[in-house]
């Protein structure tokens, strides 16, 4: 199974000369994980996609507030949509889990692991 990414259009994702363009390591993490959950079945990408232009649809109409563009934070937040409307996760989860993930210090996922 492949994962139909678009390339043009509202749902296209960041490119520098046709590579995804990541600024952060959550964005890639948080792209691989919609992924791999398209991929094992969890839902249909048509339903991703439509998922990820509402919220860009929505940030769009509320005038783009906060900065640059946060297609990410978007993709992200579709994704939260589509798992708490297959009930994968409940909204109350994700809110749950993103604060306690927010509140870890930073450098958290770089560990020293040689002993």
């Amino acid at each position: 199974m492949s994962t139909p990414l678009d390339i043009e259009g509202p749902a296209a994702p960041p490119r520098s000369n046709g590579e995804l363009v990541f600024a952060e390591p959550w964005e890639s993490r948080a792209f691989g994980l919609a992924v791999t959950l398209h991929e094992a079945g969890s839902f249909t990408w048509p339903e991703f996609r439509t998922a990820l232009i509402a919220r860009i649809t929505a940030w769009t109409a509320s005038g783009g507030p906060g900065g640059p563009y946060p297609y990410y934070r978007l993709w992200l937040g579709a994704l939260e949509d589509v798992l708490a409307g297959l009930g994968v996760v409940s909204t109350d989860e994700v809110i749950t889990r993103a604060r306690a993930l927010a509140q870890r210090a930073p450098g958290h996922d770089h560990r020293d692991h040689a002993h």
